[in-house]
């Protein structure tokens, strides 16, 4: 039976990148491959329900080991890495016993200094899993699985720790936004979820952005340079003049904590047609309508100013903050709360600052907040993640099992 960190460096070593342009579910078929390994090792683990499906989720259960009833609850993990580096030849570095130097990452000539990434400076001691530079590492969101079924196997090996029902759901595409479009709430069957898909050591998060999609396109029209005069609009100049009309400060370089933002993410550039590709986000559904409505006002005034072409906003919602979904289930923050405090972790409770399954699968009638890996920079080559902090996830996952079965105990 593989470790923790055996089972992390099987998971990275497969190329699992999603892709936000395919419009099948999975977007990539090669997110089937860490699929079934992991169907062959649920079943190693000998759990009930072992299912992969044709659009790539992957569920299971470990059976209650008490003879009252436990609501049964889930933790969940997803398969996909981010498209914003290679997922492919990851080649991990693991470095015993931090003590605050700079980490070259291979040959690549990249390297993490802790001037530029400063939250090494609070792991001297630790045990780190690094990249070589070249790829990013994968922790987002192998590290969640590895930890959610490590778990699971302590908890078989240690029958006198009571627990309900624990679901288990590995899903794909949450990277690109999609991860919980086609997963069976009804088919999972647990009262609530975690995600185990958070950063440092304590996170606990239960909020997150309303998160918008806004594509401005801005129409010209290409005619031969050497005869343009008059005929052409270049829709690259009326693109940086969009640009220039959105406020500079808010970008997600410039914000943090509450404060929403716009991010131009991609460009996609001709003389004819140009399409900008922007994020929007904001905390509050108030604050979101004021986004897309200031949004629509800038495209209404330079369209309103341009003698020659066209800007166009299509604008199309991807999920919604959260708590207004697991705030009315305060039991379920409660117990993960409970559940760190007892493994010696000081939960850090904050929103987050982008989306994840559990998003939409509280509004999908399963709250689901949010639960720290230990991975920092997650999504480049600088990700790293502390086995330290793997091992402190296990230990609250496992405490959660167990805290779920206590309670409900106590209280009938």
């Amino acid at each position: 039976m593989k470790n923790l960190v055996e089972r992390f460096l099987s998971y990275v070593s497969i190329d699992t990148q999603s892709n936000p342009a395919a419009p099948q579910c999975p977007s990539t078929e090669k997110q089937f491959n860490l699929a079934k390994q992991l169907i062959a090792e649920l079943n190693e683990l000998e759990l009930s329900d072992v299912s992969l499906d044709k659009n790539g989720y992957v569920m299971a259960r470990l059976p209650s080991n008490v003879d009252y009833d436990v609501p049964a609850i889930g933790f969940v993990a997803h398969m996909d890495t981010a498209p914003d580096a290679s997922g492919e030849n990851v080649k991990p570095q693991i470095i015993k016993n931090y003590q605050g130097e700079t980490i070259t990452l291979g040959t690549s000539g990249e390297e993490l200094n802790p001037t530029q990434f400063p939250d090494l400076k609070n792991l001297i001691g630790h045990d780190l899993i690094t990249t070589d530079g070249t790829t990013l590492l994968g922790a987002d969101n192998k590290a969640g699985i590895a930890e959610i079924l490590t778990a699971i196997a302590i908890l078989q090996a240690n029958p006198e720790i009571p627990h309900g029902d624990i679901c288990i759901g590995f899903t794909p595409d949450e990277e690109i936004g999609r991860g919980a479009n086609l997963f069976n709430v009804e088919k999972f069957n647990a009262k609530w979820a975690y995600t185990i898909d958070g950063g440092p050591v304590g996170e606990l998060e239960y909020e997150n952005f309303n998160a918008t999609s806004a594509d401005v396109i801005c129409h010209g029209v290409n005619v031969h340079p050497g005869t343009a005069k008059g005929k052409m609009i270049n829709s690259m100049n009326i693109a940086a003049q969009f640009q220039l009309m959105m406020p500079a400060e808010e970008t997600p370089e410039g914000t943090e904590g509450y404060e929403g933002f716009y991010h131009l993410k991609s460009m996609n550039a001709g003389v004819a047609k140009t399409e900008l590709g922007y994020i929007v986000r904001d905390f509050s559904r108030e604050g979101m309508a004021e986004r897309k409505a200031f949004m629509q006002q800038k495209v209404d005034e330079l369209n309103e100013k341009l003698e020659k072409g066209r800007v166009e906003l299509i604008l199309t919602d991807s999920y919604f903050n959260m708590r207004e979904m697991v705030e009315p289930h305060p039991h379920v923050i409660e117990l993960a709360k409970q559940a760190m405090t007892a493994c010696d972790v000081q939960p850090d409770i904050k929103p987050i600052r982008g989306g994840t399954d559990g998003a939409r699968l509280s509004f999908m009638g399963l709250p689901c907040p949010n639960i720290f890996t230990g991975g920092y920079n997650f999504h480049g080559i600088h990700e790293f993640i502390t086995i330290n902090g793997m091992k402190q996830a296990v230990d609250v996952i496992v405490k959660i099992a167990e805290l779920n079965a206590i309670n409900t105990k106590s209280h009938q």
